[in-house]
């Protein structure tokens, strides 16, 4: 006589391999990013198990978690199985670990070269879209008085004014500042636009005894430094 099995769901798992339950008995660290995803998408559906979920998830940005945090709602749900509560949930948890990063920085660090900034920027800049232009405010000993998002643009570029930039250093007393955008696209090659900001603001600042240190370009997990390049 044939018995139909029934497809084997995560409730009928050993305690220590389901994920809820491996994180408590094994630690956070023991669990695979697939095995983390579930336990944020909370439930399966009827063909999949959350697990199985998590696995397609990952799949689909290429096991790379940086494409993952690039996401939109939109985009994760085109998976199928992920619906607009789960999406919205992973896009949030990948939004909360960027914001993390930011109080890593409340003793005001020293940017001591371009990995400093990059370091410091990273998060807010590598895994978008479209591109901006932030700068780095910094006092005489070069440590970190604030970080500014100056402009938001398109894919292709953005808008950095002088005047407001001049006016957020000349308003913290600022020494010196670093310029900052990214290249959604990942290519780090610096256009002539860019080239002619960074001469400007450069001028610019010698007149106004704030040192324009670097131009730091983010294309996803690396970046371009004109200080390092001997470009400014």
């Amino acid at each position: 006589m044939n018995i139909k099995e029934k497809p084997l769901t995560i409730k009928n798992w050993s305690p220590e391999d389901r994920p809820r339950e491996k994180l408590l008995l094994r630690g956070k660290a023991a669990l695979t990013d697939a095995e983390l995803i579930a336990i944020l998408l909370g439930t399966g559906n009827r063909t999949h198990s959350a697990l199985d979920l998590g696995k397609k998830v990952l799949a689909a940005s290429g096991h790379d978690l940086h494409k993952l945090a690039a996401c939109s709602v939109k985009e994760l749900m085109a998976i199928k199985g992920i619906g607009m509560a789960k999406a919205i949930t992973l896009v949030a948890t990948m939004e909360l670990g960027r914001r993390r990063k930011d109080y890593e920085y409340n003793e005001k660090p020293k940017i001591a070269g371009s990995k400093d900034v990059y370091n410091i920027l990273k998060s807010d800049l590598m895994d978008i879209p479209h591109e901006e232009f932030w700068m780095i405010v910094l006092n005489r000993a070069n440590r970190m008085i604030k970080k500014v998002q100056i402009s938001q643009g398109g894919v292709s570029g953005t808008v950095a004014d002088p005047k407001i930039i001049f006016k957020i250093a000349l308003d913290a007393l600022a020494s010196g500042i670093i310029l900052a955008h990214n290249h959604p696209s990942g290519n780090l090659t610096a256009s002539q636009a860019d080239l002619d900001l960074t001469k400007k603001l450069s001028a610019g600042g010698k007149l106004l005894d704030i040192q324009v240190l670097d131009h730091i370009i983010i294309g996803g997990q690396k970046y371009f430094s004109f200080a390092d390049e001997g470009l400014i």
